[in-house]
Parts: C-alpha cells; sequence; structure tokens
C-alpha cells in the first residue's frame, strides 16, 4: 500500500508540475495566481475572481499540507508534503495577525510555516504526533496526535484572537 500510495504521489506531483502555479507567466498567457476570469484587454473585469485554475491550486496546497476539517475538528494529514519543504536552515516567517498587524516569528530548521484562519501553523518534523495551541495569555496547551477537537477548533474558526499560533509536530508521509 505505501508503494502505491508513493507512486500516486509522485504522479500526483508530475501532473502539479506541468499547470498553473509553476509555470512562468509567459507560457501561462497571464500570472497564474492573477485574480482575473475572462477578461478582454479593451474592458474591465467581467467576472472578478480567482479563475478555476487559481482556486484549484489553493485547494491543491490544503490537501498537500493535509490541512482537512472533518465533523467541525482541524486534523492535520499530510501524506502528500515533501520532506524537501521544511526549511534547511532558520527563516522568518511573516504574516498578518486578526488585527491586520504585520508580525513574524522565527522558525527553525527542519519546519514549515503557513497561516490557517490568520494564525501561524507551524510544522516541525518529528516521529511524536502532537499539536501545541499558543494562546495570547501566554499559555499553551498540548493536544496528542494530530486532530484539534471540535471545541479549540471552534476558537480558531471564529477568529476570537484567543489561540495565536499553532505547533504541529509530525513527520511527512512521503
Amino acid at each position: 500500500m505505501v508503494v502505491i500510495l508513493g507512486r500516486l504521489a509522485a504522479h500526483y506531483y508530475e501532473i502539479r508540475a506541468g499547470i498553473g502555479l509553476n509555470k512562468d507567466p509567459e507560457v501561462y498567457g497571464a500570472f497564474p495566481t492573477d485574480p482575473y476570469s475572462h477578461t478582454p484587454g479593451n474592458r474591465g473585469a467581467q467576472q472578478p475572481g480567482m479563475t478555476g485554475q487559481v482556486k484549484e491550486d489553493i485547494i491543491a496546497r490544503w490537501g498537500e499540507l493535509g490541512l482537512l476539517v472533518r465533523q467541525g475538528s482541524i486534523r492535520f494529514h499530510p501524506i502528500l508534503l515533501r520532506g524537501e519543504e521544511f526549511l534547511s536552515r532558520p527563516q522568518e516567517f511573516f504574516y498578518e495577525d486578526l488585527e491586520g498587524e504585520k508580525r513574524s516569528v522565527l522558525l527553525e530548521k527542519g519546519s514549515l510555516a503557513f497561516t490557517y484562519c490568520q494564525l501561524p501553523v507551524i510544522y516541525h518534523r518529528s516521529e511524536e504526533q502532537k499539536i501545541v495551541l499558543h494562546f495570547q495569555d501566554g499559555s499553551e496547551q498540548q493536544v496528542k496526535g494530530h486532530i484539534i477537537g471540535q471545541e479549540l477548533s471552534t476558537r480558531i474558526f471564529d477568529r476570537n484572537g484567543e489561540i495565536v499560533q499553532v505547533d504541529v509536530w509530525l513527520s511527512p508521509g512521503l
């Protein structure tokens, strides 16, 4: 089963390399992440919004990161995430917080960061499976495994500022 999943993942990345975000604007015919849709050259946007390809790229990236919401619970199951995406050296990660303030966090070697509901989510490579939620008051709550329960997930979805960062320790699937 692991061999089959590995082959499927390899085919997925072969296909992904040939479309959308991975193409230069000259090849793609536009900026791959440009929010346009059916816009003639002599007029303004007729159907403003993201192209289908941009939407597909975003949805595919959530899949690669293994971010799922099931029955109101946030789950991290990154079976498509590649090891080379983790940092080879420390690096600063910039994001906008819930108040629109520019923030940054220093990432360690071997980590990867993205935002979800405007919260930094930091993946750490580890054999241990755990999540640490950081709260605005400086306290932390540790969750075993890779699922944030419904109550804590709701606090993240509500974007009330109570939770300020999520650290996830996991081993990438493939």
